[in-house]
């Protein structure tokens, strides 16, 4: 057991202080603390450990709402519930909501300083979530052996099996103790979701057959695999969701923004940083169920989609079916997208978290459209391709931060890149 000041909040949300030249990551400590914990993993130039005690508490520290989430029951003494027993979904929520805010600019700022190597780059203050609490629309959970729904620990493979939590939608919070599973069944996960006028949908993730299925609940039930192919059980395998008044199909397994509430203001940056006049082609890259299509079309003269997971293909289909000036490739991006010969006056691209491919990059170079605006849900791999794209000729004007997800160390950002 050693002491440690933490002087720093890693960009995973984990005290940071350093004893004998290494660094120590501590999970649940704030910069500011003095604390006693325990190392549990050792590295060449790092360590981790678990907080045992914390004997100076910072001023943002705060009781957490969920009793899964770790926490001191009273400064300065012994714990007995240590780090694995703690769910993992939640890795802020002893952390006030404004120091949450911050943190959540400072890791842009870093990223984009540290990986990006730019000198004091532009980000904004981050646009905080109008529910810091009850915004998930979507959840997945892991099974214990017994047939639980639960949560990994933090920083281990354990499931916690969860009584309550605290980021779901109303709806979802009534939902999910209702679900009983006899025994652990070959499922790899379970997945619920939230759509409009109190729709849910249950999806079972397996490649295995079908389970047996008693309902009685307000709910459809879905399984899907792994190719993204769905088998309907009851109900429908897909919800509706509505944005800015447009109404989106999202089928089972389509990616679709887990905050309702803060889409929109992503919509709206999206759409200030187009800064569309009329007439414009435009390149919306990852494009999922057409959810920036949709408003960008009725402004722009031509809009060309690219996205991969076939489903969200044929969501896009129907919720882009309106527009005669939208056409969409099934298609991974770095194939497709090199072979453009199209020439584009603005870029939207919305990547998954391992940010673009390469060859994504030096086509959206060589493209030399005016701007780009970049969605990200990772500050790192934004960082990464911002640097890429500064080399071939990229200005980055702006980067915002997003709260989509309150609570947690996960960042939305939107950046503004423009040519010259």
């Amino acid at each position: 057991m050693i002491e440690l000041t933490i002087t720093a909040l890693s960009h995973a949300g984990e005290g940071i202080g350093r004893h004998a030249g290494r660094a120590i990551f501590v999970p649940f400590a704030l910069p500011g603390e003095t604390v006693r914990v325990e190392i549990v993993e050792e590295k060449k130039n790092f360590a981790r450990a678990r907080l045992l005690e914390v004997l100076t508490p910072a001023p943002e520290r705060i009781i957490p709402r969920c009793p899964h989430h770790f926490s001191l029951s009273q400064v300065s003494t012994p714990l007995s519930r240590i780090t694995p027993r703690a769910c993992g979904g939640c890795q802020l929520q002893h952390l006030d909501y404004p120091a949450q805010l911050k943190f959540k600019q400072q890791t842009v700022v870093e990223q984009l300083t540290r990986v990006g190597g730019l000198a004091n780059p532009p980000v904004h203050p981050t646009l905080p979530s109008p529910a810091p609490f009850n915004y998930r629309n979507h959840v997945q959970f892991s099974l214990t052996l017994e047939g639980q729904l639960g949560f990994r620990a933090a920083s281990s493979h354990q499931i916690i099996p969860i009584q309550e939590c605290h980021l779901l939608e109303p709806m979802l919070i009534e939902l999910f103790p209702r679900l009983h599973f006899e025994s652990r069944p070959e499922l790899e996960r379970v997945t619920l979701r939230a759509g409009d006028e109190d729709e849910a949908l249950i999806i079972f993730e397996s490649d295995e057959d079908a389970p047996e299925v008693e309902l009685d609940l307000p709910a459809s039930v879905a399984l899907l695999h792994s190719d993204g192919t769905t088998l309907t059980l009851a109900g429908s395998d897909y919800l509706l969701e509505t944005i800015r008044g447009r109404t989106f199909k999202v089928s089972a397994g389509s990616f679709f923004q887990v905050n309702t509430l803060m889409a929109e203001p992503l919509v709206e940056l999206v759409l200030n940083g187009l800064a569309l006049t009329g007439g414009e082609t435009v390149l919306d890259l990852y494009c999922g169920v057409g959810l920036f299509s949709a408003f960008i079309a009725s402004v722009a003269g031509r809009v060309i989609g690219i996205e991969s997971f076939s489903p969200a293909v044929s969501d896009a289909a129907v919720n882009l079916d309106e527009f005669e000036n939208i056409e969409i490739y099934e298609a991974e991006a770095e194939i497709v997208l090199p072979t453009l010969q199209t020439k584009f006056d603005a870029v939207v691209l919305d990547p998954p978290r391992s940010g673009c491919a390469p060859e994504v990059v030096e086509a959206l170079i060589t493209s030399g459209a005016p701007r780009l605006i970049y969605v990200s849900c990772d500050p790192a791999t934004l960082a990464r391709d911002a640097k890429r794209l500064i080399a071939g000729g990229y200005r980055l004007e702006w980067a915002q931060p997003l709260d989509m997800f309150p609570q947690t160390y996960h960042v939305e950002c939107v950046a503004k890149f423009v040519r010259g």
